[in-house]
């Protein structure tokens, strides 16, 4: 399981540093891809054989299915990190975050998410985390 929340920078030629707690659960090869809300998803390869089996099992009659689709797989990259613990960001993926020079790495359960500092910021503001809370609680959500 991912947690926790990492400041770092991408170098000027697409290089982040990935933090060793998340290289250990990461293996050796692992797939980066576009998020949601405008940030980086990046998954360990057997978590994402299992978004893939996900998908094999929706009916591709569906246009919202065949479009989220497209958005997931077409953009993915496979990565490895090097000697130094980077991973090179492909330049779409970069640029569909807004990734240019501070990051953060935020651990969230199956994933990492990788997301412009400030928009980050901006986006952990948790002025509504009880109206939300409570949203869950009526879905099941139990903490």
């Amino acid at each position: 399981m991912f947690m926790g929340e990492y400041n770092h920078t991408v170098d000027a030629k697409g290089r982040l540093i990935v933090p060793s707690k998340f290289r250990e659960l990461l293996g050796d090869e692992f797939v980066v891809t576009k998020g949601l809300d405008r940030c980086l998803f990046v998954y360990p390869s057997d978590e994402w054989e299992n978004i893939q089996g996900n998908f094999r099992n929706v009916s591709q009659f569906s246009k919202e299915a065949r479009k989220l689709a497209r958005f997931f797989f077409a953009g993915a990259a496979m990565c490895e990190v090097d000697k130094q613990g980077r991973i090179l960001l492909p330049a779409v993926l970069r640029e569909y975050a807004g990734l240019e020079k501070d990051v953060v790495l935020a651990g969230v359960l199956n994933r990492i998410e990788i997301w412009d500092k400030e928009r980050w910021c901006e986006t952990s503001e948790y002025d509504d985390v009880e109206e939300i809370g409570e949203h869950m609680a009526q879905l099941g959500l139990i903490i």
